[in-house]
């Protein structure tokens, strides 16, 4: 899984060094990230909005026709 973020490839870093993540582990996701820019943090996705409910409208009635069918 590559990094999102630069912060998060720092904190694997740190993590790496107080040997709390193995090598083999930060080397797979710098490997995967590869040379793309990261941004500095991501920020979280925002929430969808609720749709209001539509108001119902009354359905207009047919007027019938004088005529008579054939």
């Amino acid at each position: 899984m590559p990094f999102k973020s630069a912060a998060q490839r720092r904190k694997f870093a740190e993590l790496l060094v107080q040997g709390k993540i193995s090598n083999e582990i930060f080397e797979e996701w710098n490997r995967e990230t590869g040379g793309t820019k990261l941004p500095e943090r991501v920020k979280p996705k925002a929430k969808a909005r609720t749709k209001k409910a539509k108001a119902t409208t009354r359905t207009k009635r047919r007027v019938k026709s004088t005529r008579k069918a054939k």
